[in-house]
């Protein structure tokens, strides 16, 4: 008896799960959710909205606040080859523009994150960032098109501007003016979604 039954579970097809696709947030504060419950960021609203819809992926939120794109960099090559990302979203360069960071210094370690991504296959979302008006308008001004040039270059689907609708109204803004509140969080996703949403129906299976 003990023998058939072996053969009977050894002759049982094998099932493989299919690993759910990733979506890597690769951020700083502004999507770390600084200030903010887990729950309230809009990453983690992002992670609702695909349960929601019935996708299948999953999102890891791989961003830490006060980040950059040199600590990205630094970052990113453990982060890909644990996850292996369907879908990696770049929101990185907020804090080199707050330091006066030289704009090709962003520019080329931008470019250098995304062609790391693009190595393992990943789509790619770049997400940019506008400086509040004290830096200046020449510096505002290069840096804010530096997202476009990239975006350009590497032909990558763009945001380009994260807190669009939210950064002009204070109410939604925390005390220190540059990190958002919890009440505009599903505001930031509706930013982003509309380009994100065709990447990740790409890597649904279905694509419907």
């Amino acid at each position: 008896m003990i023998r058939l039954l072996l053969i009977s579970v050894l002759s049982l097809p094998t099932v493989v799960l299919a690993q759910a696709p990733i979506i890597l947030a690769l951020g700083d504060s502004l999507s770390a959710g600084y200030g903010l419950a887990r729950e309230d960021g809009w990453v983690w609203l992002l992670d609702q909205r695909l349960r929601q819809l019935g996708l299948p992926h999953q999102v890891v939120n791989a961003s830490v606040s006060g980040d950059t794109t040199a600590g990205g960099l630094t970052r990113l090559p453990s982060l890909l080859e644990q996850h292996r990302p369907e879908v990696m979203v770049i929101e990185l360069g907020a804090n080199d523009g707050l330091r006066g960071l030289d704009v090709q210094v962003i520019r080329d370690n931008l470019t250098a994150l995304i062609r790391q991504a693009r190595a393992v296959d990943s789509r790619i979302l770049l997400v940019g960032v506008r400086l509040p008006p004290n830096y200046g308008a020449a510096y505002t001004n290069e840096f804010q098109g530096v997202f476009q040039t990239v975006s350009k270059a590497e032909g990558v689907a763009l945001v380009p501007d994260l807190l669009q609708d939210v950064a002009e109204h204070w109410d939604l803004m925390q005390p220190d003016g540059i990190h958002p509140t919890a009440e505009a969080q599903g505001r930031i996703l509706e930013n982003v979604w509309p380009v994100l949403e065709p990447l990740v129906r790409a890597t649904s299976g279905s694509g419907s």
